[in-house]
């Protein structure tokens, strides 16, 4: 299974997630893409309902964490600590976010302080735009990352 079909079905077991009907679309190793249709996602006003850019937002910015976690063959829980979003411009298209790192932060530095200490914080970005590229929302979070081996079972 790919890295993004693995990160998809993750979000189809949660049943708000699957109801917004989120895919992953992409992955570079630096930029993780969504993509959820306005039709799953629409408000009184006909554009993207505030709570559904909210979520792809922090839902870039959990599975950007899940991803690298799954290349470094590591484990942890991953939970949003905080976050702020800025809404700027209503979204009349379908929901196109994005995630990365937020500027400053090191990723083999929050590994290693998951390996050594068994918790980390990753403070993360996310956007969204507009079919035309216009800016509509942003999102800056703090993720805490607890360390969760894998059990000698298999599960």
């Amino acid at each position: 299974m790919t890295q993004l079909a693995t990160l998809d079905k993750f979000f189809q077991g949660m049943p708000p997630v699957a109801a917004m009907q989120i895919r992953a679309t992409g992955f570079d190793g630096e930029v993780l893409r969504l993509n959820a249709p306005l039709s799953a996602n629409v408000n009184d006003k006909n554009c993207a309902f505030g709570g559904s850019l909210a979520s792809l937002m922090t839902l870039a910015g959990w599975g950007w964490l899940m991803l690298k976690l799954q290349e470094a063959g590591e484990q942890a829980e991953v939970y949003v600590a905080d976050s702020s979003i800025r809404y700027l411009a209503p979204l009349y298209d379908d929901l196109n976010g994005e995630a990365r790192l937020r500027e400053g932060q090191d990723w083999p530095a929050i590994l290693r302080c998951l390996l050594d200490r068994k918790r980390a914080r990753a403070a993360m970005m996310a956007e969204m735009r507009d079919s035309t590229g216009v800016l509509v929302a942003t999102l800056e979070a703090r993720f805490a990352l607890k360390y969760a081996p894998a059990s000698d079972d298999g599960a």
